[in-house]
């Protein structure tokens, strides 16, 4: 068990030695995937945790300014919903999602007034902008 513990340990140092070089999200996702990880699995867990952590930070990555200035500036009529908009779930297939210009790995829409940006291959809630 030592060992594997030992193990663990390094490979979670070479991790965030690389993340490092990452996107913020990226290292944000591995820290909260493996402390959850570890919470529920212990050291294997938080192994794990952080490699997928890691994954889906890197997808959520938060976008720049210039995008959110772009998709402030964007006309769109805003769509009620009953439901909660959260950063990390997707939107409802009832919200229309439009494309950011310039932009074609982000798109946005207007829920209950507030602008969100989506990614727009999974309607994932990446950010709410107001």
């Amino acid at each position: 068990m030592r060992k594997l513990t030992l193990g663990l340990v390094a490979a979670t140092l070479a991790l965030g030695s690389s993340a490092a070089l990452a996107q913020e999200g990226t290292v944000s996702g591995a820290a909260g995937g493996a402390v959850t990880g570890a919470i529920v699995g212990g050291p294997v867990g938080a192994a794990v945790g952080g490699v997928a952590g890691a994954a889906l930070g890197t997808i959520l990555a938060p976008p720049s300014t210039e995008i959110r200035e772009v998709v402030v500036a964007q006309p769109a009529p805003s769509v009620v919903y009953e439901g909660q908009v959260v950063v990390g779930q997707p939107l409802p297939q009832v919200v229309a999602i439009q494309p950011v210009p310039g932009y074609d790995t982000y798109g946005y829409a207007i829920v209950n007034q507030h602008r969100v940006i989506v990614d727009p291959q999974t309607r994932t809630v990446i950010e709410v902008v107001d």
